[in-house]
């Protein structure tokens, strides 16, 4: 039988429980965690993705900051901005919501960050530490998959792992986390020869390429975990990269979307 792991459930425990932590902080430290995210024009999906990490830090019980700058402000001063916030000892935490207006160069804002506030773990430095296997503050998509996976109690150890996606923010980051846990991984992306017998081979298939239904039941092996990434919109439905009702009873586990790794991500960022 297949395992669903679903994410919106699993999000709502660890926000329990994160509730109930914050509480103690607040009576310890006379104060509760502050976030503060920083949102540069009015991208819908930005401002999407930001309302509902306002929701969940009312949720936890953390100081929630909405920064709103205008998608003309120059690069310069939002650098300031950071360099306020970096100073600021009641800051806790620093999101700059990407993607940025074309005029700012995102590399130099992610690296004017703080490394003890940079909580999407993008500063190099946290990037450095985590291909290093030191503590770090870690992306949060890959965070959130890696405790799914721990929720289903998977042990990675020997486990062939596929990643498809070779990007910063997913692709290359569960890979490290992966292989820290005695994986042996294999990353995919565009210029794969072959992909279906590289996928097939995989007891983990982690998918993250931003095509939607990409995956189908050839593509996995029988008895896989499969972890679906992708959030795309057809015809006004969500679906995943992956092909869920074709993959279903080929899995031994899928994440749906949505309700997979989507809310993981946001709890993983609380």
């Amino acid at each position: 039988m297949t395992t669903v792991i679903n994410g919106a459930i699993l999000s709502k425990e660890i926000r329990a429980n994160l509730h109930e932590e914050v509480l103690e902080c607040t009576n310890k430290y006379g104060r509760a965690p502050h976030l503060v995210v920083i949102l540069v024009g009015e991208n819908p999906a930005s401002i999407s993705y930001v309302t509902g990490k306002e929701k969940a830090c009312r949720e936890v019980g953390f100081q929630s900051t909405i920064i709103r700058l205008k998608e003309n402000i120059t690069e310069d001063e939002l650098l300031k901005q950071i360099d306020e916030l970096n100073n600021d000892d009641l800051v806790d935490g620093i999101l700059v919501q990407l993607p940025l207006p074309r005029h700012i160069d995102e590399k130099k804002v992610i690296e004017a960050i703080s490394v003890s506030k940079d909580v999407d773990g993008f500063h190099p430095i946290n990037v450095a530490k985590l291909h290093l296997g030191e503590k770090c503050l870690l992306p949060c998509t890959p965070k959130g998959i890696m405790t799914m996976l721990k929720s289903i109690n998977v042990d990675l150890q020997g486990k062939n792992c596929c990643v498809i996606g070779r990007s910063n923010i997913v692709g290359k980051p569960i890979a490290s986390l992966l292989v820290s846990s005695n994986a042996t991984v294999t990353i995919c992306h565009s210029k794969t020869v072959d992909l279906k017998n590289v996928t097939n081979k995989a007891d983990i298939l982690i998918v993250a390429i931003g095509k939607p239904k990409m995956i189908t039941k050839d593509f996995v092996k029988p008895g896989a975990i499969v972890i679906d990434v992708g959030v795309n919109r057809v015809d006004g439905h969500l679906c995943g990269d992956v092909d869920y009702d074709d993959c279903f009873d080929v899995c031994s586990a899928i994440t749906p979307v949505p309700k997979g790794v989507g809310p993981m991500t946001i709890t993983s960022l609380m």
